[in-house]
């Protein structure tokens, strides 16, 4: 029974967000970038990357995109060296911006609803590390609301009341064996919502310089009356094992990200920027879960993490071929977060590099279509999980292709 009752502890990890959760494809023109915006003024996804430089848009306008994620994440094993790999479902983060304002007055007011977090991870119910994870969904939306203002010529500041509903499921192997049950199963699913604010500034000294400083702040995700279902033989349900129809509240904590981007103009056709994140991961520092029938193998437990504050850093440039057509590349690298014994198949984090083109084209004076392709890779990272004692070496790649479409208005 105590074996159990471990095993159950070890999915308390497997509710946590990483960096392999912070999904940055917040806009086509900036992923094509490096994902490098908070120093521009391009277009209506500034209500994201720098609230600040929305009210010096030249347009109003509206944008929806999308930019589907076709990721794999392969395991090899430290102790049979066998190799496993994940078979995920195709992600689909999206993108909706709006921003308007009279044209002879300083401010413009916008929105945004777009997918910051997220993952979708299915390794399957026969791999080596099934009793730490079969599979998880995790998804949140933000919506934010923004407001922007032009205090002088060059100079904008803005800021955003974020809300955030989401939602967790996460499915595990349980070793327990029975005359009909080979192994057991737990599935925990619930929805969650939190609140944080986006704000930022942006600032032009120059024709071949601007900078730009924005701050994203924590969202504190509470699960509250989330479902925990268990599959097990029979002598271990009830009061004593695993209740039947069992509740639990947890919070995640998405981090803050302090980003400091500066745009550089060298001819009217070309545009660079370079851009550092800080991101906060050490507000994840221990992840406390609560049930609401406890028994004797099934305990309320506070996991720690230990994750740690990381750095990403972005460059990114745009070449305007004409006036209709503007061609984009960039890359980035981000450190991760996740110390040594953490590392979970959920989130198979390492520093991880990404290489990104695109293109945009505007027809007319109203439309636009922004297109780019992300390829990322992480590094091989062999770890040792201290809770699960899942052992072997992880590395994760995606392709990401996205487009938006754009209309302006006066």
């Amino acid at each position: 029974m105590k074996k159990v009752f471990f095993t159950i502890a070890a999915l308390i990890p497997l509710l946590a967000p990483a960096q392999g959760f912070q999904v940055n494809l917040q806009g086509q023109k900036q992923i094509a970038m490096g994902h490098a915006g908070t120093g521009l003024q391009l277009d209506a996804a500034s209500v994201f990357f720098n609230p600040g430089a929305v009210s010096l848009l030249e347009h109003n306008s509206v944008s929806a995109g999308i930019s589907p994620i076709f990721a794999n994440s392969a395991f090899l094993s430290s102790s049979t060296s066998q190799t496993f790999r994940t078979d995920n479902p195709v992600g689909t983060p999206f993108t909706f911006y709006g921003v308007w304002g009279p044209e002879r007055l300083r401010f413009k007011a916008g929105l945004g609803v777009y997918t910051p977090f997220g993952s979708g991870v299915n390794w399957g119910s026969s791999w080596e590390g099934r009793f730490a994870l079969e599979q998880i969904s995790l998804q949140s939306i933000f919506i934010q609301p923004t407001v922007s203002f032009q205090l002088t010529e060059n100079l904008g500041i803005g800021a955003g009341f974020v809300y955030a509903p989401g939602s967790v499921n996460l499915q595990r192997a349980l070793p327990v064996t029975s005359a009909t049950l080979t192994q057991g199963k737990a599935e925990l699913d619930g929805r969650a919502s939190g609140i944080g604010f986006n704000a930022g500034i942006y600032f032009q000294p120059a024709d071949v310089i601007s900078v730009g400083l924005s701050y994203r702040s924590q969202v504190n995700m509470q699960v509250e009356n989330g479902t925990a279902t268990f599959t097990v033989p029979a002598s271990l349900q009830g009061t004593t094992g695993f209740p039947a129809g069992n509740t639990f509240n947890a919070e995640l904590p998405l981090p803050r990200t302090i980003s400091l981007g500066v745009g550089l103009y060298p001819t009217e056709a070309l545009t660079l920027s370079v851009q550092a994140d800080y991101v906060g991961w050490s507000a994840f520092d221990t992840l406390a879960f609560d049930y609401a029938t406890n028994t004797p193998v099934l305990q309320d437990t506070r996991s720690p993490r230990r994750y740690q504050d990381s750095f990403s850093f972005r460059l990114g440039g745009q070449y305007q071929v004409q006036e209709a057509l503007a061609l984009r590349a960039g890359a980035y690298y981000a450190l991760t977060p996740v110390p040594e014994g953490y590392l979970t198949p959920e989130t198979p984090d390492a520093d991880r590099i990404g290489l990104s083109v695109g293109v945009g084209y505007r027809f007319g004076e109203n439309f636009v279509i922004d297109a780019s392709l992300l390829y990322l890779q992480t590094a091989r990272r062999r770890d040792t999980n201290l809770e699960t004692g899942l052992s072997g070496t992880f590395q994760t790649k995606a392709l990401i292709p996205g487009i938006s479409v754009t209309y302006l208005f006066k």
